[in-house]
């Protein structure tokens, strides 16, 4: 429905891309940090990636802000948004969690640097994810709501918590109720804190937080269902990560729980609903509504 938005889509994705790579090399090791430290993390944040997080952060904030000067400058948030993922991603990489050596067709952080400097890269990202929030956000409260926001999604109740269950280190329930358990913790819940920590910026009401968290949830669960189903079905080379990994691990993954048509029906659905979420906003929402349709139609 929203396909004739992609091109707009894409330059707005493209343009947000460039906004948070240029932040992130400015913002992500200032001049006392060691140079073998700075340098390793600049690696593991500049090496690529789609930036859909930070993304969300921005285009939530433009859906409830109908022009002129937002109330909060959404970039800080964003870039404390891609820093948190990077961490993610650097520490699910090492031999003790997943044991990937390939990442946005690089050698991951721990290959390249070795495993104590990955864990201590992403140590890094985390803590001064939370350290820009706390320096660039002007409005102090409009900071301590970003900091909470970030720390849910992030923490023991959100991505951590997902984290947890995915390498089967708690007890979950069999079945698809163990399968979203999971994801929608490990995924699900970033996605959510960045939409409404755009709303926010954008100075959403309760009912535009509401609404903007649970699109954020169910495309991050989208998103969740595609990864896996995409993993089950192209090569390392179109993932510029390992594919296939997942299940040869045992891990649970929507195919093998649910079988390659039910994940594609599963992923529709969960679009669907996602754009329901929307109503009510205007034209402003509209890249959010393409966002969710373009990453059900995503090859990589």
């Amino acid at each position: 429905m929203y396909a004739g938005c992609w091109a707009t889509l894409d330059r707005l994705l493209a343009e947000t891309a460039a906004r948070v790579e240029s932040h992130l090399e400015q913002w992500t090791a200032g001049p006392d940090v060691p140079a073998e430290l700075a340098e390793a993390m600049r690696y593991a944040v500049l090496g690529g990636g789609k930036r859909l997080r930070p993304a969300m952060v921005l285009l939530a904030a433009r859906a409830v802000h109908s022009g002129g000067r937002l109330p909060a400058d959404p970039l800080p948030a964003a870039v404390a948004m891609e820093l948190v993922h990077t961490y993610s991603l650097v520490h699910d990489d090492l031999p003790a969690m997943d044991d990937d050596d390939l990442r946005r067709g690089r050698p991951t952080v721990h290959v390249r640097y070795g495993q104590a400097m990955a864990i201590l890269v992403g140590d890094a990202l985390l803590t001064e994810a939370f350290s820009l929030l706390a320096r660039r956000v002007a409005d102090p409260a409009v900071a301590i709501a970003l900091v909470g926001e970030l720390a849910r999604g992030a923490g023991a109740e959100g991505m951590i918590a997902g984290q947890v269950a995915d390498m089967a280190l708690c007890r979950l329930p069999d079945g698809q109720a163990g399968l979203d358990y999971i994801h929608t913790r490990k995924t699900a819940a970033l996605f959510a804190a960045a939409a409404r920590m755009g709303a926010r910026c954008g100075g959403a009401d309760d009912d535009q937080l509401r609404r903007l968290g649970a699109f954020g949830f169910d495309v991050g669960l989208a998103f969740q269902a595609a990864d896996d189903l995409l993993d089950a079905t192209s090569t390392s080379e179109q993932l510029g990560k390992t594919a296939g990994k997942d299940v040869a691990a045992g891990k649970r993954t929507y195919p093998a729980v649910l079988g390659l048509d039910a994940t594609a029906a599963r992923i529709r659905e969960l679009t669907d609903q996602a754009v329901e979420h929307l109503a009510g906003f205007g034209s402003e929402a509209d890249p959010l509504r393409a966002l969710a349709e373009r990453l059900r139609e995503r090859t990589h």
